[in-house]
């Protein structure tokens, strides 16, 4: 079959919903009716790479082809944004070094650990901020400190682990921390520092995959920013779950500025802190009052 680039394949309203379940199945992220437009628009490049003439041959080919979970993960890229930069949401930023690193210091000083988890964490720019936080820390100088960063997508994942940026992703970082924490290399890029990356590490992780979740241990914090919104009212539930078990006690919870608990869960407690709200994974009461 010869293919005129520009060519175009229609999408019917059953192959949408065929597929749009497929990515849900697969990652959790739903779309609604009002959107078949983009997958079909995105989605035409797949055909053309695959040499298939009509999305209900794509259907078949992500259902029964050995090679499907690497073309779901080429549909993930070309349908979710990865827009970031680092010091995003200041405000958060400081309630988290500000307010809560010193109480989780003082509770956790005879263990000298801590754990983050930058859930959803895109090119990396958010995991090596919270690093930079942990390292402007003396009192947290001798501690055994870890950033894991996950994300669904292995491109996003490989400049990550590069840890090199380029303008847009200073656009919020103060000169103070970009003269301290980055390196310049060629054509106006910066690279992100040793003592800063032998503290973060990267895992390609989709949060919807029970099995690879058992691999991740107990953490003390869980940004998910802005990664909530791509699910629907189950997937969410699911996900927001799955932190609640990954959180150790007393472990804080950190959403997007425009994402919420309500409707999800009742399982955390709200915290009215100085510089942001956030939610906390409450100390277990165990029967006859006592408390683990």
């Amino acid at each position: 079959m010869v293919w005129d680039r520009e060519e175009k394949i229609p999408m019917s309203s059953e192959e949408f919903r065929l597929l749009r379940d497929l990515v849900y199945d697969y990652c959790g992220i739903f779309f609604q009716d009002d959107v078949s437009y983009l997958l079909e628009r995105r989605l035409n490049s797949r055909l053309s790479e695959l040499s298939l003439g009509s999305f209900i041959d794509y259907y078949r080919y992500l259902r029964f082809s050995s090679e499907r979970r690497q073309e779901l993960e080429e549909i993930v890229e070309l349908l979710t944004t990865n827009e970031t930069y680092f010091f995003r949401e200041k405000y958060q930023l400081r309630a988290l070094s500000d307010e809560i690193l010193p109480e989780l210091i003082e509770r956790k000083a005879y263990e000298r650990k801590l754990r983050i988890w930058s859930a959803g964490c895109s090119s990396g720019e958010e995991a090596y901020t919270i690093a930079m936080l942990l390292r402007e820390r003396e009192d947290l100088a001798d501690w055994n400190l870890e950033v894991f960063g996950n994300d669904i997508s292995r491109k996003m994942l490989q400049s990550a682990r590069k840890g090199v940026y380029g303008r847009s992703s200073f656009r919020a970082i103060e000169p103070y921390f970009k003269d301290k924490y980055f390196e310049p290399v060629e054509d106006g890029m910066y690279r992100v520092v040793d003592d800063i990356r032998k503290i973060t590490s990267f895992g390609q992780l989709n949060l919807m995959d029970e099995e690879m979740l058992q691999l991740l241990g107990k953490v003390d914090v869980i940004l998910c920013r802005n990664v909530l919104i791509y699910f629907d009212a189950d997937a969410r539930r699911k996900v927001v779950g799955t932190f609640f078990d990954k959180l150790d006690e007393l472990g804080y919870l950190l959403l997007g500025h425009s994402e919420s608990l309500i409707n999800i869960t009742t399982d955390f407690e709200l915290l009215y802190l100085v510089n942001d709200m956030v939610y906390r994974k409450p100390r277990q009461v165990q029967l006859g009052g006592g408390t683990t």
